[in-house]
C-alpha cells in the first residue's frame, strides 16, 4: 500500500511539473469528444475565464458549457499564443476569440479608457459578418460598459466612421478593404495599443482578394514577417504591448498557408488532421525552447495540401441528379415538398449570380400555378406559405442590413443567395440548404453547408447536379465528404394533378415524369406573358452562363460549358428559346479565340499533345 501511494505521490508531482512547462493544453485537454458531440465535458470557468464574463456567456448567448473548439482556443488565447485554429462553420469559433480578449481586456490594473484607441482588430471577410460579430461583441459587453466595441466596412459613412474612430474604439471590426483606407487616410485613428489581430474567415477574405490588402494591413501595423524569416520583434512597431496574432479558417489551402507564415510566429496549431497527426480534440502545441529554426519546420510541415473538409457529423448531405431543362422545375417541386413537410423552418438556396438570385425572387413572388385549370389557386402558397428574401452583393446596404435581419427573425422563410451568405453567418433555426448551384471553388461547399447544423442542431444538404457534373461527387470525396442521392422520383410521385384520382403517373425519367411537363408549361406560359419576368430571366440566363465559364483548378474540367446544352440551360430559366445574343456573343468569342490560336500556333501544339 506505501508503495503505491508513493508512486501517487510522485506521479501527481510530475503531472505538476508538466503541467506548469504546458499550461497552454492542460485546460484544453478536458475537451474529450463524447459521441461525437459538438460541445466539450468541461465548463468555461474550467478554462480560465472569469466568472463574471461566464455568466455573460450563459445569460446573454445561452452557452452553459463549451463546444469542442472553444475548449481548445481560449486557453491557447489566454496564454498569450499565436494560434492557426482549422474547425467546422457553426462550431462556436466567434466566442472562441472574443471571450479572452474581453477577459484580458477587463483584467487590466486600471480600467481601459476610449482614449486609450483600439486594443483589438478582428478581420471578417464581408459586411454582414462583421454586423454579426458586432452583435455578440455587443452582448458579452453587457456588462462591461468600459470596453467600446465599433466596426468599420465597406458601405457605411467614412466620416461617421472616421468620428467613431477619434473618440476610440477598443475592439474594432472590420472589413480589410475600409480598414486599409482609415489606416492610411485618418490620421485620428490610434492603435499604439493594440495587441490582437484575428483573422475571421481567412480564407474567405483571401478568396476575395483582399490578400494584398492584408499585407499591406500587416505592414502598416508593424506586424508582418517575411515568409523565410522565423523572428518578429516582441514589441510591434507603433505597438506598447506584445502582439498577439490569430487566424481562424474552416479550410485549408496554400493562401492560407502563405498568410500563416507572414503573420504568425511559433503559432499553436488547433484542429488540424492527418495520418500522423493526432486527433482534433488534441492541441499541438510547440516546444518555447525549440530553435526558431526547428520551428519552421514543424510548422511548415503541419499544414496539409489535401485535407478533409470540416463539416458537422449531425448534418444529412445528399445530392440530386437533374437534367439540364428540368432544373427549374425540381427546385420549385423540392420547396414544395419541404415547406409542405415542415412549415416552420428556414430554407437557403445557393446561386452563382446575383442575377439569377433576382429572377428566382421574382419567380416566386409573382408565380401562380394550379393543377386545376378551373380554380386560380397560388403555387407560393402552394408549397411555400412563408417569406422569400433575397441577399447578393449588388444590393444597397441598407437593404442587405435589413434582409440579413428580417431572415434572422422569421420562424418560417426561404432566402434566395450568392455566396455573400456563404462564409460565417449564423442564421438560427436553418434547416436545410440547397446548393442550386454548384460552387465556384471547392472549399466553398464546406461554407455554404456550414450554414446549417450548427451547434450540434440537425441539419440537411442537397446539391444539384447535372448528368455530366457527377464527377464532382468524386472531388468531394477526395476530402472525406460522401453524399447520397436524394429520392427526387419518390417525391415528385406524390404530387397530385388535375385528371388523376390520386398521384401523378409515375415515370423513370426526369424530364418527362408528369408534374415536370406541367408544371415547366405553365412556368414558360408564365415568363411569356410578363415581359419584366422575361427580361429578368434573360439576364439571369446570360449571367449563369458566364459564371458557369469561371469555375477554376481542378473544377474547371468538371463543369465545362461545351459539355452544355444552352437552349436546355434557357429551359431552365423558363425561357422557351435561347437568347439570339448570347449565342452569338458565343460564337464570336470561339472565334475570336480560334484566330488568336492560329495566329500564335496554340491549336497546331495542342493537336500534337493530343497524338502524343
Amino acid at each position: 500500500m506505501g508503495m503505491k501511494k508513493s508512486e501517487k505521490d510522485s506521479k501527481k508531482v510530475m503531472e505538476n511539473k508538466k503541467n506548469e512547462k504546458k499550461d497552454v493544453g492542460s485546460a484544453a485537454s478536458n475537451a474529450t469528444i463524447e459521441n461525437d458531440s459538438v460541445f466539450a465535458s468541461c465548463s468555461f470557468s474550467s478554462l480560465g475565464l472569469r466568472p463574471s464574463l461566464c455568466d455573460e456567456l450563459r445569460e446573454k448567448l445561452g452557452f452553459e458549457v463549451p463546444t469542442l473548439v472553444q475548449a481548445q482556443a481560449i486557453p491557447v488565447i489566454l496564454a498569450g499564443r499565436h494560434a492557426l485554429i482549422n474547425a467546422a462553420t457553426g462550431t462556436g469559433k466567434t466566442v472562441a476569440y472574443l471571450a479572452p480578449l474581453i477577459h484580458h481586456l477587463q483584467n487590466y490594473d486600471t480600467c481601459i479608457q476610449r482614449s486609450d484607441g483600439t486594443f483589438a482588430l478582428v478581420l471578417v471577410p464581408t459586411r454582414e459578418l462583421c454586423l454579426q460579430v458586432y452583435e455578440i461583441l455587443q452582448k458579452l459587453l453587457h456588462r462591461f460598459h468600459w470596453i467600446v466595441p465599433g466596426y468599420v466596412m465597406g458601405g457605411e459613412n467614412r466620416s461617421k466612421e472616421k468620428a467613431r474612430l477619434r473618440k476610440g474604439i477598443s475592439i474594432l471590426i472590420a472589413t480589410p478593404g475600409r480598414l486599409l483606407d482609415h489606416l492610411k487616410n485618418t490620421s485620428s485613428f490610434l492603435y499604439t495599443k493594440l495587441r490582437w489581430i484575428i483573422f475571421d474567415e481567412a480564407d474567405r477574405i483571401l478568396e476575395l482578394g483582399f490578400g494584398q490588402d492584408i499585407q499591406e494591413i500587416l505592414h502598416l501595423l508593424g506586424s508582418r514577417k517575411a515568409a523565410n524569416d522565423n523572428k518578429e520583434s516582441t514589441v510591434p512597431r507603433n505597438s506598447e504591448f506584445q502582439r498577439q496574432n490569430l487566424l481562424f479558417s474552416a479550410t485549408l489551402n496554400e493562401k492560407v498557408n502563405h498568410l500563416a507564415k507572414i503573420s504568425l510566429h511559433n503559432p499553436v496549431m488547433i484542429g488540424l488532421e492527418g495520418k500522423t497527426r493526432k486527433p482534433v480534440s488534441t492541441i499541438e502545441s510547440i516546444d518555447p525552447s525549440e530553435s526558431d529554426e526547428e520551428d519552421e519546420v514543424k510548422y511548415s510541415s503541419k499544414i496539409p495540401t489535401i485535407v478533409d473538409y470540416k463539416i458537422p457529423t449531425q448534418l444529412i448531405q445528399r445530392y440530386v441528379r437533374v437534367p439540364c431543362g428540368s432544373r427549374l422545375a425540381v427546385l420549385l417541386s423540392i420547396l414544395k415538398h419541404l415547406f409542405e413537410r415542415d412549415t416552420s423552418q428556414k430554407v437557403v438556396v445557393f446561386f452563382s449570380t446575383c442575377d439569377a438570385v433576382d429572377f428566382h425572387h421574382s419567380l416566386l413572388s409573382e408565380f401562380h400555378f394550379s393543377t386545376d385549370p378551373q380554380t386560380k389557386e397560388r403555387v407560393i402558397q402552394m408549397f411555400l406559405g412563408c417569406q422569400t428574401f433575397r441577399l447578393h452583393g449588388n444590393m444597397e446596404h441598407e437593404d442587405r442590413r435589413s434582409t440579413f435581419q428580417a431572415f434572422k427573425t422569421e420562424k418560417s422563410a426561404l432566402l434566395l443567395s450568392t455566396d455573400v451568405s456563404a462564409r460565417g453567418l449564423d442564421f438560427p433555426k436553418v434547416r436545410c440548404i440547397i446548393q442550386y448551384d454548384s460552387p465556384g471553388e471547392a472549399t466553398e461547399y464546406v461554407h455554404r453547408v456550414g450554414r446549417t447544423a450548427r451547434l450540434g442542431e440537425r441539419g440537411e444538404s442537397l446539391l444539384f447536379l447535372q448528368p455530366v457534373e457527377i464527377d464532382y461527387l468524386q472531388d468531394l470525396e477526395k476530402h472525406g465528404v460522401s453524399l447520397a442521392e436524394y429520392p427526387l422520383l419518390k417525391v415528385l410521385d406524390n404530387f397530385t394533378l388535375h385528371g388523376h384520382n390520386k398521384q401523378v403517373k409515375k415515370s423513370i425519367f426526369i424530364d418527362l415524369h408528369p408534374w415536370v411537363l406541367c408544371l415547366q408549361k405553365a412556368l414558360e406560359s408564365f415568363i411569356i406573358s410578363k415581359p419584366k419576368m422575361d427580361e429578368l430571366a434573360r439576364k439571369g440566363f446570360c449571367s449563369w452562363v458566364r459564371a458557369y465559364t469561371a469555375h477554376r483548378g481542378e473544377l474547371k474540367r468538371i463543369f465545362m460549358i461545351k459539355k452544355l446544352h444552352l437552349g436546355h440551360v434557357a429551359k431552365s430559366f423558363a425561357l422557351k428559346q435561347q437568347p439570339s445574343l448570347v449565342g452569338q456573343s458565343f460564337q464570336k468569342q470561339n472565334k475570336k479565340r480560334k484566330r488568336f490560336e492560329k495566329k500564335n500556333g496554340l491549336s497546331k501544339k495542342r493537336k500534337v499533345a493530343r497524338v502524343t
